[in-house]
């Protein structure tokens, strides 16, 4: 393969990545979006969902150890580090 082929397969491969990360940040908002929705309606019907982990992660926030709780908020919603840092200190 001479170099012109090997940079036409770079930039496939790349092009291929960039538009694998655009349609998964599409769909991240989207879900966000979708959940916002829900919650709007929750709160209105005055309905709560209780969390099993959300006494974990306040217990944790009380004993100042929030990066674990950011850890545990994590795991347990699958959220981004950005989404649990802030989830985290609303509670603390």
């Amino acid at each position: 393969m001479d170099i012109l082929g090997f940079s036409l397969l770079v930039l496939l491969v790349l092009f291929g990545i960039g538009s694998i990360e655009n349609r998964i940040s599409r769909t991240d908002r989207r879900v966000a979006r979708v959940e916002h929705k829900l919650d709007l309606i929750l709160g209105h019907l005055g309905l709560t969902e209780p969390e099993p982990w959300s006494d974990e992660v306040n217990a944790l926030v009380r004993d100042g150890k929030k990066i674990q709780a950011i850890k545990v908020y994590r795991e347990a919603t699958g959220a981004g580090l950005k989404e649990a840092k802030e989830a985290v200190d609303k509670l603390g």
